[in-house]
């Protein structure tokens, strides 16, 4: 998932002035994702990481990794705890998501979000652009002409959706049991115990390798997609991967505002490192895990 929204960056960041042509800016840089949507994008990734170190040890506990996991952590006590904590910073992001959300839409009346070539909704096209990108795959046809949001990148978003109305629904019932049984009966509880562990694995083996690979590890992007550290892509990255996205701002006469400065080395280094670390913590958990269910 990202947390960013859909359309322009709120914050254009330090755009030429509006005469620059798009042929003279083909080396330059496009302000992708604000920092703001970066800084909750960081929040979520830690987050959920953390959740998958502390949850996966519970949920095998007859692995023989889990243990090992568990007392580095500081044990199965402080697991539960680290587990709660960021499991509580993963629903205030979501809930200031959806704030945000609610902001874009209400007050500043941005309808682009529900429909069109900026938004994130399911749309038929995606339905098509999937069909192209399977066709292309084997060589059938020419690559789709990506606008500002793919597919795949629709069904990881809205796929957060999901997993806070089940996993997230099903953990508060497991972490506040007594204040819920005051008005449910208690078979529920057991089937939340089996929804809770079950999705969650299913949501980790996803993000920590479909997620991973789009992201970072196919191709186009290895060893590590930086656009969500730096917030910034390259005209010639756009042209490339989202030529729909970079004409149809052409022909807008937007790319000027969407300019901006390169990312800094230290802002560079920043997200080789912290993506890196992310990468190697997912694939480690997801290959526990895997293991854990095969034997």
């Amino acid at each position: 998932m990202t947390t960013s929204s859909p359309g322009k960056p709120d914050t254009p960041g330090s755009a030429p002035a509006a005469e620059t042509r798009p042929a003279a800016a083909a080396t330059g840089f496009v302000l992708r994702f604000h920092r703001y949507d970066r800084l909750l994008h960081g929040f979520l990734m830690a987050s959920f990481l953390t959740l998958a170190l502390t949850g996966m040890p519970l949920l095998f506990p007859e692995a023989g990794w889990a243990g090992t996991l568990a007392n580095l952590l500081g044990g199965y006590r402080v697991t539960g705890v680290l587990h709660r904590i960021a499991a509580v910073t993963l629903m205030l992001v979501f809930a200031t998501h959806l704030v945000r959300l609610a902001h874009r839409l209400f007050v500043r009346k941005d309808y682009g979000m529900l429909w069109g070539p900026r938004s994130l909704v399911p749309q038929p096209i995606d339905l098509i652009q999937l069909i192209q990108h399977f066709r292309w795959f084997v060589g059938l046809g020419p690559r789709p002409r990506f606008d500002r949001y793919s597919y795949w990148e629709k069904f990881d978003y809205w796929s957060v959706f999901w997993g806070m109305a089940i996993i997230g629904t099903s953990g508060l019932m497991l972490w506040f049991p007594a204040f819920f049984a005051r008005f449910l009966p208690g078979w529920i509880f057991n089937i939340a115990l089996v929804i809770h562990g079950e999705e969650a694995l299913m949501a980790m083996v996803f993000i920590f390798t479909v997620h991973f690979f789009n992201g970072h590890l196919r191709p186009d992007k290895f060893p590590m997609d930086l656009v969500i550290f730096t917030g910034r892509v390259s005209v010639k990255e756009l042209k490339h991967e989202r030529p729909a996205e970079y004409e149809r701002l052409v022909s807008e006469n937007g790319l000027a505002e969407v300019m901006t400065d390169p990312p800094s080395r230290r802002l560079t280094n920043f997200g080789r490192l912290v993506g890196t670390i992310a990468v190697c913590i997912g694939l480690t958990v997801a290959t526990l895990a895997i293991y854990a269910l095969l034997h």
